[in-house]
């Protein structure tokens, strides 16, 4: 995995604190391990999954939700640093005059061991790049869901924008057509 790729790994870090049962107000987006299995491909994180994983990402998720709704520089990197404490090897990958950092894992790493390098990567590389103020919760009323906006301008609202803020737009729609009704009779 490429380290310079924080975008895409805050990205994960989002997407996985925001499978949290409190986000889905009671559902739980990875109740078993074939749905790991899905988040895991969907996020191209090739890694056996084994029984045990199921747990033990819960975990990570607990804590990654932890570091994103207490952005404090010390202690999103201290927090970061230990979850990348699973890394095997960090390398310079050299290839067509284009030199990047790479992770690569333990053999005997987890689901959750890849999950945690990966979250611990894009947190890193967000407090150095963009700054804490990009930690945020959403600002959908009725959500519980947090993210880490790697947008270049910074302006994100929403955890899951296409459903957060699709929900708030058609609230105000709605209300607009209400009071417009009101207004008319």
């Amino acid at each position: 995995m490429a380290l310079d790729d924080y975008v895409w790994a805050a990205g994960v870090a989002t997407d996985l604190v925001n499978t949290a049962p409190e986000v889905w107000h009671g559902e739980d987006k990875l109740p078993d391990l074939p749905s790991l299995a899905a988040f895991a491909e969907q996020h191209s994180i090739l890694v056996n999954i084994r029984p045990s994983d199921l747990r033990a990402v819960h975990r990570l998720r607990v804590a990654v939700r932890d570091l994103i709704d207490q952005p404090i520089q010390d202690r999103l990197i201290n927090g970061a640093t230990a979850l990348t404490s699973t890394a095997a090897q960090i390398t310079l990958l050299a290839s067509a005059g284009n030199a990047r950092w790479a992770v690569s894992l333990k053999p005997t790493a987890t689901t959750s061991d890849a999950l945690s390098v990966v979250c611990g990567i894009g947190i890193l590389g967000v407090v150095r790049t963009l700054g804490t103020e990009r930690f945020r919760a959403c600002d959908a009323p009725t959500c519980r869901g947090a993210f880490i906006d790697t947008t270049r301008p910074g302006r994100r609202r929403y955890c899951m924008p296409n459903l957060c803020g699709n929900r708030v737009n058609v609230a105000k729609h709605r209300s607009r057509r209400v009071t417009i009704k009101h207004h008319d009779t």
